[in-house]
């Protein structure tokens, strides 16, 4: 288990991005982390082993887009995770988040499996599962938020998923300050025939020490 002043930096962590019962959902994740190594073994699913890392850039992270986003923490929407793999950020947030319905997404079965299986386990009403590529999903004007974590470029998610969104969704592409892809004006050049506009946010610190920024396209009113 992490040592108690560490598990006591991400319990604060956590909270500051709005979990409010924090022992249950560290509880839930903890069973989350067991149910991932275990079926980690039958087939890889993370590269994450270490207890640190687990909560660090599974949980902590998964949980950071509400420091941009606040209204994923309060309000009743409609979340699709884009390329879900082991289910981060989809099985964390719906964890969290009781007012969120979230489906999560990918194109590999092995992947929608545990996700599917994992939320069985901790018995998740609020998430399902859909197995199979974006770009082939007949979805069309149903989220409120479209997630991708280390999956693709913020355009090629935006060409696969802008139809997944109501008039008011957002794309949200977690990223790091090392992995950004393309400056914001080339994205809003890319796709300037769509009525969306993209921002970055700041650089955001999680508590192992990890930088985290988020690519976001936004309905232009």
């Amino acid at each position: 288990m992490l040592l108690e002043k560490p598990l006591e930096k991400i319990k604060s962590y956590c909270e500051q991005c709005g979990v409010v019962n924090i022992e249950k959902f560290i509880d839930d994740c903890s069973i989350l982390k067991e149910v991932l190594l275990s079926e980690n073994k039958k087939y890889n699913l993370t590269r994450i082993r270490e207890d640190s890392d687990y909560w660090n850039k599974h949980i902590a992270d998964s949980l950071s887009i509400t420091r941009f986003f606040p209204e994923l923490k309060e309000k009743h929407l409609k979340l699709a995770d884009v390329g879900c793999g082991a289910g981060f950020p989809s099985l964390v947030l719906a964890i969290a988040f009781k007012n969120l319905k979230i489906t999560a997404i990918d194109s590999i079965q092995k992947k929608t499996n545990f996700v599917e299986f994992a939320a069985q386990q901790l018995g998740l009403e609020n998430l399902s599962v859909t197995w199979g590529r974006a770009r082939e999903l007949k979805i069309v004007g149903e989220y409120d938020y479209v997630t991708a974590r280390a999956v693709a470029e913020p355009i090629k998610i935006f060409k696969e998923c802008r139809k997944f969104l109501n008039k008011t969704g957002k794309i949200v592409v977690y990223q790091t300050p090392k992995t950004e892809t393309a400056p914001i004006d080339i994205l809003n050049k890319w796709t300037s025939k769509y009525p969306y506009t993209w921002e970055k946010s700041s650089e955001l610190l999680l508590p192992g020490g990890d930088k985290r920024i988020f690519i976001y396209a936004l309905p232009i009113s």
